[in-house]
């Protein structure tokens, strides 16, 4: 019987999704060690998002978030998602190395690396960096649907992925795109470009139709799913670790996965959503304007956030036609961060002003200008090209040029010898007011819930105003607490 394995994604992927980033390191740690024990074949830790999410707003130091659980994670490979290390900005290849070799060192052990534009120069430092650390790459080929990518541009595509020795290749479907039928075209295509390389599926429920794909890679070869555990599966993010397994064995497959010992880890985040508020992932009906606007489900709600700011909040639709028009303006950029963003802010930008490109932001002229990869530039419409470069702030963007630091010079600028290659990263990507509010903030804390109940119920039972004692007694245990006046 053929075995499928899963890439567990929920305390990554489910979280960024669904959650906006807000999982805690303590709400981790209480299902830390049975997530390690349940047969994933990798668990996906972090993205380098998550570094400014961590210290930006939960206060939380994010070299301690991967330590913490990589003591508790013993058997399954950690993975990290290593695309930029700045989201929004040109980050030099010498802070790019030293990311790397900081997450191997505390314990990461698998990177999946992608390109924006799925692009050969892009991915080769970054799988190089990967294997000098001792980490497994996985080279993410990134969907997208557009005049441009066809099977042609993806058999392509493969081969030059394949031709830098990755560990594995994963298609990867950010925007929940894929279809059954794209992805019963693709797989096999991929597998004669690439031949001997394993190939892992990560998609999303955005359509509705991630667990179908799913099964339709399976079906196609593909003995690697990712997935996530409810209630962090679903929706916007990916499919549900149950639902994929279920109907796996329902195909005749085996799956390697202990799904009983999880359902105390669904138990512990429905808690934490019903507690904290945060979404809690549930199926969705197929949407075909996903496929006309490619906008992904959290920058929909920024860019409705967006238009409700200036009271325009009812185009949000106009919005999202608009957006469809920049990307194609823009030569069909993948949606995926930070390109989307580009394109998703300038649609916004253009209905707001009520004139196209009357503004612009220097990210999109540096964009035209090629900055963010030659292919958005070679591709852009020439006439909008040109009203985004025939304006004063272009010309003076057009003669920078991203510098490229040796870690020495770094070290210079913004640390000094008694700086922590850590620490030395958390100043480039961050204040350091930010850095110190961080620190103040104490040490990780672990989220009590249901997987605890004793410690939950003397938790709740103390925040009680009408009450003076408590009392806890069960076999050999007795606990009696009592508040005493100030």
């Amino acid at each position: 019987m053929e075995e499928i394995k899963f890439v567990d994604t929920t305390i990554r992927d489910g979280h960024q999704s669904l959650w906006a980033e807000n999982m805690t390191t303590g709400m981790m740690l209480p299902v830390a060690e049975r997530m390690d024990n349940a047969g994933f074949e990798a668990i996906e830790l972090l993205s380098s998002s998550h570094i400014k999410k961590c210290v930006r707003e939960l206060k939380e130091d994010p070299w301690e978030r991967v330590r913490q659980v990589a003591k508790r994670v013993k058997k399954t490979p950690l993975r990290l998602i290593a695309g930029r290390v700045s989201t929004f900005e040109i980050s030099p290849r010498s802070i790019y190395m030293l990311f790397m070799e900081r997450m191997a060192a505390n314990g990461l052990r698998q990177a999946r690396i992608s390109s924006e534009w799925n692009e050969l120069e892009n991915w080769r430092y970054k799988v190089q960096g990967a294997h000098e650390y001792g980490m497994q790459s996985i080279i993410n080929l990134i969907y997208s649907v557009s005049p441009k990518h066809t099977d042609e541009y993806y058999a392509e595509r493969t081969r030059q992925a394949a031709s830098l020795k990755p560990w594995r290749l994963c298609l990867k479907d950010p925007g929940g795109l894929l279809t059954p039928e794209r992805t019963r075209a693709l797989i096999p295509i991929m597998y004669k470009a690439a031949p001997g390389i394993p190939l892992e599926l990560h998609t999303h429920c955005t359509t509705g139709l991630g667990g179908l794909c799913a099964l339709e890679a399976v079906k196609l070869g593909v003995k690697c799913i990712n997935t996530a555990i409810p209630p962090l599966a679903n929706a916007s993010s990916n499919p549900s670790l149950y639902n994929v397994a279920a109907n796996a064995r329902a195909l005749g497959y085996g799956t390697a996965i202990d799904e009983e010992s999880l359902k105390p880890v669904t138990d512990h985040f429905t808690i934490i959503a019903k507690r904290e508020g945060f979404k809690i992932g549930a199926p969705v009906e197929y949407d075909y304007a996903q496929y006309q606007h490619q906008v992904p489900g959290g920058m929909v709600s920024n860019l409705r956030h967006q238009l409700k700011k200036v009271g325009l909040e009812d185009r949000i639709d106009a919005a999202l036609e608009e957006a469809a028009r920049v990307r194609s303006e823009f030569g069909y950029p993948i949606m995926v961060t930070p390109l989307s963003q580009f394109v998703g802010s300038q649609a916004a930008i253009n209905v707001i002003a009520g004139e196209r490109y009357k503004q612009v932001t220097d990210q999109v002229i540096n964009y035209a200008l090629g900055i963010w990869g030659e292919e958005g530039a070679r591709d852009m419409d020439p006439n909008v090209k040109d009203k985004i470069l025939n304006r004063p702030r272009a010309k003076e963007l057009a003669k920078w040029v991203p510098p490229e630091p040796s870690l020495h010079e770094v070290r210079q600028k913004i640390g000094g010898p008694g700086v922590s290659d850590e620490e030395l990263l958390l100043r480039w990507l961050l204040h350091e007011e930010e850095i110190a509010a961080m620190r103040a903030a104490g040490p990780i804390r672990e989220y009590i819930t249901a997987i605890n109940p004793l410690v939950s119920l003397i938790e709740e039972m103390a925040q009680r105003t009408d009450l003076s004692r408590i009392h806890v007694e069960k076999p050999d245990f007795a606990l009696t607490l009592e508040k005493r006046g100030s």
